[in-house]
């Protein structure tokens, strides 16, 4: 397992040094997706393990702590994560593998964290640490917990097995209990500023760094991810739709695009209208600069209120668009509300 720390989290991760003071049972790191929450909880968990820490409060890298970390099977630790994740990293000691994985790969990987995996920490939080110090409980995204696994969660938080720290990371804080939110200490991390984060894609020889950065909402991370595909047709083909909307390109697209996680349709969209919004209030573009001839036409000739309603209904349906009745409906549906809103 390498841990990653990156130019923007070196402020964060001085200010997190002052909770290992009085360190809570549970901390929630949250944030924009993208932007490396699961490294640095992660570099923090093997911190919390190391046996000689450096003063900069970073593991030292060569303990036997660290050793156990970095080969993926400390007997202190535990990382819960959706299924769909574990084909990033090696099975740690726990969890699955070997023909366990085999047999999980040839069906849908979940998205969810299940109770299951939740329960499955009863027996590690109830036997003593290997060398008497901390046992840590890595958990991300928080809100894949389904609601049993969030039920079942809360009741572990509610009474925290005493040496048992618990490091969550989510993307949007509400999509939690509040109950879960109200047992953690909160912990936030934020977008790097452009600057910083642009040059730290082009040190990874990142070709139109500016403009990968820029559709990808800022997050380094996501747009680093998206550019080494070097694909941008989902996109594209959405933006297309966006830029001329009409009932006809929307029904024939919407198959297409339904393949495509909706999640990350809607993120484009919720773009595309801040992007026309800003236009019309300011005459400034940030996410989509390739399309400033066409955000401008839809900035002339849709209607205040209609701009307005298209962005509340791109805002409701991001709630929704991890667990569709239908792809093939959502986006039909997205794109014939938007088409109506700029008639």
């Amino acid at each position: 397992m390498v841990v990653t720390m990156y130019p923007w989290q070196q402020e964060p991760w001085a200010r997190l040094q002052h909770l290992r003071e009085r360190l809570p049972h549970a901390i929630l790191f949250h944030g924009p997706a993208g932007i490396g929450k699961a490294d640095f909880i992660e570099a923090f968990a093997q911190a919390l393990l190391c046996e000689n820490v450096r003063p900069d409060g970073h593991a030292c890298g060569e303990c036997a702590s660290c050793g156990w970390f970095a080969q993926g099977n400390h007997p202190d630790y535990r990382r819960v994560r959706p299924e769909a994740l574990e084909d990033e990293a090696p099975a740690a000691e726990g969890e699955e593998g070997g023909e366990d994985k085999k047999a999980k790969s040839s069906k849908t990987a979940s998205k969810d964290i299940k109770i299951e995996q939740v329960r499955s920490l009863s027996d590690f939080m109830n036997i003593s640490t290997h060398r008497q110090g901390l046992r840590v409980v890595v958990l991300y995204p928080a809100e894949a917990l389904n609601m049993p696994a969030s039920n079942a969660l809360l009741k572990t938080l509610e009474e925290p097995p005493p040496g048992t720290v618990f490091l969550l990371a989510s993307n949007s804080l509400d999509r939690l209990l509040p109950t879960i939110l109200s047992r953690c200490r909160k912990f936030a991390l934020a977008m790097p500023d452009h600057a910083q984060a642009l040059a730290w894609l082009q040190q990874q020889g990142v070709q139109d760094a500016d403009g990968w950065l820029r559709e990808q909402g800022g997050a380094p991370l996501a747009a680093l991810a998206q550019s080494e595909t070097g694909n941008r047709d989902e996109l594209d083909a959405l933006l297309q739709i966006l830029a001329q909307p009409s009932v006809d390109a929307a029904l024939r697209a919407a198959d297409r695009l339904s393949k495509t996680p909706l999640s990350a349709l809607v993120a484009w969209q919720q773009r595309w209208l801040y992007d026309v919004f800003s236009y019309k209030l300011s005459g400034t573009i940030r996410y989509y600069p390739r399309y400033q001839r066409e955000l401008a036409g839809l900035a002339a000739r849709m209607s205040t209120p209609n701009l307005m309603r298209a962005i509340k209904s791109a805002n409701e349906r991001r709630a929704v668009a991890d667990h569709p009745l239908s792809p093939k409906l959502f986006v039909e549906d997205m794109l014939l509300d938007y088409t109506a809103c700029c008639a």
